[in-house]
């Protein structure tokens, strides 16, 4: 699927996931809007490793756990740029702002037309790891009125000097489901960052097992692998209502 000319790429295609219901049911299913989707379902359009977004969802769905998941692919080379939300001389571009409008303003209103969606915030997600665990973040914090659901793996909380930290810290929130996670392979400093915004996001009333899922994973490393196996556990927890 590809949605109408824009910016920053009017020509991406979109990589849209149905759960095995959509055919013979009329219903409406929740969406997770996730980063880099390349690395999502196809292993040969993968620069990485693919996360196999579609089996883990057909076997969610087989416990009852159903929704649509949009692939938004990266822009390559300027990826980093992409995903990040803070411009400035020693930010590598900070295009990120100018991808959220396309995502909110472009790829969102053409999925919801598109397809059988819920409607409200608490049935739309948005999902990615390291850069696009970022960017998710930083949509969810700034955009709460679209986004009630992030799902935020190994994100790298380190870019701009942890500017998300005063984001974090600034914004009110309109309440939501945050999963967060890290691998303990993967550094001294990603745990530090990612235990100190699990710790803000309790203090802004976020309950740990309720609002807040936090994993740290003993085996995880910064790879698609590693991500494609906790978002298996994530699911449920992102998909329904109740957490």
């Amino acid at each position: 699927m590809r949605p109408e000319p824009g910016l920053p790429a009017p020509h991406r295609d979109l990589f849209v996931y149905l759960p095995p219901s959509y055919s013979t049911d009329d219903r409406r299913y929740p969406v997770l809007y996730m980063q880099d989707g390349q690395n999502l379902f196809d292993p040969a359009l993968s620069y990485a490793g693919s996360w196999c977004v579609d089996r883990a969802m057909d076997r969610a769905a087989g416990r009852g756990v159903e929704g649509i998941v949009v692939g938004v692919p990266n822009a390559g080379d300027q990826r980093i740029a992409e995903y990040n939300p803070f411009a400035g001389p020693r930010n590598r571009g900070g295009q990120g702002e100018r991808y959220l409008d396309y995502l909110v303003g472009s790829v969102k209103p053409l999925v919801d037309e598109r397809f059988r969606t819920l409607a409200g915030r608490d049935s739309a997600g948005i999902v990615g790891s390291s850069m696009g665990a970022l960017i998710s973040l930083f949509a969810f914090f700034q955009h709460s009125e679209v986004f009630g659901i992030v799902g935020a793996l190994s994100p790298s909380l380190w870019i701009a000097d942890r500017r998300i930290f005063k984001v974090a810290e600034r914004v009110s929130f309109d309440r939501g489901r945050i999963y967060l996670d890290v691998g303990l392979l993967e550094g001294a400093d990603a745990l530090a960052d990612v235990r100190q915004l699990r710790d803000v996001l309790q203090a802004k009333g976020f309950r740990s097992g309720r609002e807040l899922r936090y994993v740290e994973d003993r085996s995880g490393t910064h790879h698609e692998s590693a991500w494609g196996r906790r978002l298996r556990r994530a699911l449920p927890f992102l998909l329904s209502h109740d957490g």
